[in-house]
């Protein structure tokens, strides 16, 4: 059965939501936090460690451009704490908290996972990674005997290959991360700049990115406008577009199946990160109101 570009876009835009929650709920965990936390790092900084361990020896300036909005200032101070080698001790504490807390607070997910992680896997070894470093550098570190683990580093190197594709879709219209910040705040209806303080970005940021994008007609008398606001959509839309395929390789059977599994379990582990960080925290996982 052919199905039409509609459905693909409805159907990407779907499983968004649950690629998101099976990764991004770990980063506030107390587990992982605690993991952190002993290697010398606090959470938020440990985040940052754990995530872009497979791009460190890039540098500096690459991991500031790879991770879009988080704070340079963070992403400076981790990469002077440590060589790029001890950024792996961080990927494999974040591993041994992911395996413990999905065992405590969403347990159904670790079938799903574990047998679909096959074909997950297959999809990551036919998409192209060109104009893709940050998801590209994550396929030479190795996932492990378990399956479980298998399953979820292909969906966390299917959710980077989504960022890199959305930060290049940012990169076109000219925008750094604090201004995307900036338009995704507006976007999300959250209040004082809510998005950006938490990712780490300055008030003197927050206040350059303002006056760019006035200066752009995005934004007016220090708030973002229609126009900055249709930019956003149009951004968050032809993400989804542009990130069909890993769901074509999938199959649309198989991908409405797998998302019907995940989102019981993806709802569970939203809830975990309403209690560890907050609601308004992975606002990717969010409907928006």
């Amino acid at each position: 059965m052919t199905h039409s570009d509609q459905e693909w876009f409805e159907l990407s835009q779907r499983i968004a939501r649950s690629v998101q929650t099976t990764v991004g709920w770990i980063f506030w965990d107390p587990g992982a936090v605690a993991r952190f936390e002993a290697l010398g790092l606090p959470g938020p900084l440990g985040y940052i460690a754990s995530r872009s361990a497979p791009f460190a020896g890039a540098g500096y300036a690459a991991l500031v451009a790879a991770l879009g909005s988080i704070s340079p200032m963070g992403i400076r101070f981790v990469v002077d704490f440590m060589p790029p080698q001890d950024f792996m001790k961080y990927w494999d504490a974040r591993n041994e908290a992911i395996r413990e807390g999905l065992e405590a607070h969403a347990p159904q997910i670790l079938k799903t996972l574990a047998q679909h992680g096959p074909a997950l896997e297959d999809v990551v070894a036919q998409l192209p990674f060109a104009g893709r470093p940050f998801s590209a550098s994550h396929l030479d570190i190795p996932s492990g005997d378990d399956p479980v683990m298998r399953g979820w580093h292909a969906i966390n190197i299917i959710r980077e290959w989504r960022g890199d594709t959305h930060w290049g879709l940012i990169a076109e219209h000219n925008l750094n991360g604090a201004e995307a910040s900036t338009l995704h705040n507006a976007w999300l209806q959250y209040d004082n700049e809510w998005l950006s303080r938490s990712r780490g970005i300055s008030d003197e940021a927050i206040e350059r990115a303002f006056v760019s994008l006035e200066r752009r007609g995005l934004a007016t008398d220090g708030a973002v406008n229609d126009r900055g606001l249709a930019l956003r959509q149009q951004i968050e839309d032809e993400t989804d577009r542009r990130c069909v395929l890993p769901w074509q390789l999938f199959g649309y059977q198989q991908s409405v199946n797998l998302a019907e599994l995940l989102e019981p379990s993806c709802e569970l582990l939203l809830r975990r990160v309403d209690i560890t960080a907050g609601e308004r925290y992975q606002p990717a996982s969010r409907i928006r109101k």
